[in-house]
């Protein structure tokens, strides 16, 4: 089973360091590259209050992409649910399908930044936004297959779709351009991952955060298949999983590790992602490769010698190598979109990692 390529962009940058509007050039210039380099997909975050994920409309961004990618699926990584009204999201969604004439899949999610949450009015201990989540998903597909005039009335919405009118042509009429829809993918970020389980009962595509050592991934597959059993259903092939990953390739292992501590990465973890998950419980738990190793032990150094992909080409091939071979085998390994500084040097690491690494590991 080939590798294939996916890009995931937050995106992250270091708040107060570049106007706004610069860092979405910054963003639609990097994925343009990417679809150049063969990348297969891309997923685009959304966030609201998130000073570092500065992208609330990735649909706006997707649609400016379409022009500037020839072959790169686009696609939302994710929509989160509790931000929208099902209606106007059938209708974007499908509208966004459209204009790509299919290049699209569509990542779906409750959110789990906690000022977006609260914006959206839930309560950070409550499970509402889950809930709300899964009925809200549900409904945009029911609209999509079988509209039915009638009131769509529940604890978080309420709208209505009208009797056709066919001398006048007023109906609901929208449908994606992919039939009944585009491939739905969500993401798992817990080793025994109810939104994966649920991946595999409903035939969705499952992907895998960054952040976990591979004893977690292994729990999350055994999540989708536990899914499709209890749904009756035969497990998915690996080839769906996506499996996010930092990497970094520099001329030497020496010299892509210093870039990678010092550097977008270390500087994205030390400052931001370090910092939020410690304010939630059990969460640097999780980037652990043994359980008994105390919180501060979680350093930079650790991330880059047991999670991150950093090194030559050559050593990033074997870690890859070795990723698959620990997991039981994945699809797509998606890398996370860091700010590009230097630029020829993050330019150059893909670069390699496309045109060298990858087409090496056909093999596995």
């Amino acid at each position: 089973m080939s590798i294939l390529l996916g890009d995931f962009t937050m995106p992250l940058h270091r708040p107060g360091m570049s106007a706004w509007s610069d860092t979405l050039d910054m963003d639609i210039e990097r994925l343009s590259m990417l679809d150049e380099l063969g990348y297969s997909e891309t997923w685009l975050g959304e966030h609201y209050t998130s000073r570092w994920e500065n992208i609330p409309a990735p649909d706006l961004i997707i649609a400016r992409l379409i022009p500037e990618t020839r072959t790169m699926k686009l696609c939302t990584g994710v929509t989160c649910m509790p931000n929208h009204n099902p209606f106007h999201l059938a209708h974007r969604i499908a509208q966004l399908d459209q204009m790509l004439k299919g290049r699209f899949m569509w990542g779906v999610g409750p959110g789990g930044f906690p000022g977006d949450i609260q914006a959206a009015g839930f309560d950070l201990d409550s499970t509402d936004h889950r809930k709300m989540t899964s009925e809200a998903i549900d409904t945009v597909l029911k609209l999509w297959d079988k509209p039915d005039p009638g009131r769509y009335k529940n604890e978080f919405w309420d709208f209505t779709i009208t009797e056709p009118l066919e001398d006048i042509g007023m109906s609901f009429h929208i449908k994606p351009y992919q039939n009944p829809h585009p491939p739905i993918a969500v993401a798992g970020s817990r080793p025994d991952s109810k939104t994966l389980e649920m991946a595999g009962k409903r035939g969705w595509i499952p992907m895998s955060i960054n952040f976990l050592p591979t004893a977690a991934l292994k729990s999350q597959w055994l999540s989708v298949e536990k899914g499709a059993r209890d749904a009756g259903k035969e497990p998915p092939s690996r080839s769906s999983w996506r499996i996010a990953r930092d990497v970094l390739i520099g001329d030497t292992t020496k010299e892509a590790r210093k870039e990678a501590i010092e550097g977008s990465i270390g500087v994205a973890y030390e400052e931001y992602f370090l910092r939020i998950l410690s304010k939630i419980p059990g969460r640097i738990q999780q980037l652990k490769i043994d359980p008994e190793m105390p919180d501060r032990d979680v350093t930079l150094e650790y991330l880059a010698d047991n999670i991150w992909l950093v090194g030559s080409a050559d050593e990033v091939e074997e870690k890859i190598r070795q990723l698959y071979a620990e997991v039981g085998g994945f699809g797509y390994l998606v890398t996370i979109g860091h700010e590009w500084n230097p630029k020829e040097f993050w330019q150059n690491s893909h670069e390699v990692l496309s045109k060298e690494v990858i087409p090496r590991l056909s093999n596995l």
